[in-house]
């Protein structure tokens, strides 16, 4: 699907996205490393036919750790770069109220309860502000080729 045809609550949200799949992929980069922890413990305590065995198993994990570290950075630059994208976006928008609630709702990933509590406004009114601050995303990406 072409960015264009987003919604400005998805073409926005698409930062949190990515943000999650790199946790997640953190997630299990730190899990392998914990399995292969384990294996290394267990070789000195192991007959030797099962050696060599265990450090093919260990290699496939340091394979896949690195294949998960390629793949965690490669989201990094992506996120780096739509991050950068999306506040070009945000500092059109004219208001800026309204610019700091996409800030901190589509950059910092704060929820609307923190947002209200930081902004030091009424929970409803955020969402009022919000969904004027998306029509003027949704105008604002229209215009730009």
């Amino acid at each position: 699907m072409n960015t264009q045809e987003l919604t400005a609550k998805e073409y926005l949200s698409q930062a949190y996205h990515i943000d999650r799949r790199i946790n997640s992929k953190l997630e299990q980069v730190q899990s392998l490393r914990d399995l292969s922890t384990k294996a290394v413990a267990t070789l000195s305590d192991v007959p030797p036919s099962k050696e060599t065995r265990n450090i093919h198993r260990m290699e496939d994990v340091i394979v896949k750790m690195m294949d998960l570290e390629s793949e965690i950075n490669t989201d990094l630059n992506a996120l780096v770069d739509l991050k950068h994208e999306i506040v070009t976006i945000i500092k059109c928008v004219e208001a800026p109220d309204l610019q700091t609630i996409l800030e901190l709702r589509y950059l910092c990933f704060k929820t609307w309860e923190e947002i209200s509590v930081e902004l030091h406004l009424d929970i409803r009114w955020v969402h009022r502000l919000h969904n004027r601050a998306l029509n003027e995303v949704d105008a604002i990406r229209h215009l730009k080729p």
